[in-house]
């Protein structure tokens, strides 16, 4: 067996899975539809206008915001893992990271992204 086998199996095992998770449920489901059923879920009450509807700009200037700040929040922890081994070449690659993400935040307080008004 290659190196690379136990990978593959894993791999295979995987797929095989993710492809028997999607397809079996609709298979073996029983279907009963009902009006009840069919309705989207709003609590409790009764939707009052179409889905359709508009969002403003601001929901996704959030949105985007939180996965910058995410995606910022999981690059710390590698980068203070391995802190000790990169020396200054790390804190100055850091220190360029956090000053490009002030410029976006200066940015966005500019705007007004954080107001929810």
């Amino acid at each position: 067996m290659t190196p690379y086998g136990p990978v593959a199996i894993f791999v295979a095992v995987a797929f095989v899975a993710a492809l028997g998770f999607s397809l079996l449920p609709g298979l073996l489901a029983q279907r009963k539809p009902n009006p009840e059923k069919e309705q989207a879920y709003e609590c409790g009450v009764e939707p009052t206008s179409s889905v359709a509807g508009r969002f403003p700009v601001k929901f996704y200037l959030i949105a985007m915001l939180f996965v910058v700040l995410d995606v910022e929040a999981a690059s710390f922890y590698p980068w203070a893992v391995q802190m000790h081994a990169l020396r200054l070449f790390g804190l100055l690659e850091m220190v360029a990271f956090v000053v490009v993400l002030a410029i976006g935040y200066a940015y966005v307080w500019k705007k007004r992204g954080f107001e929810w008004k």
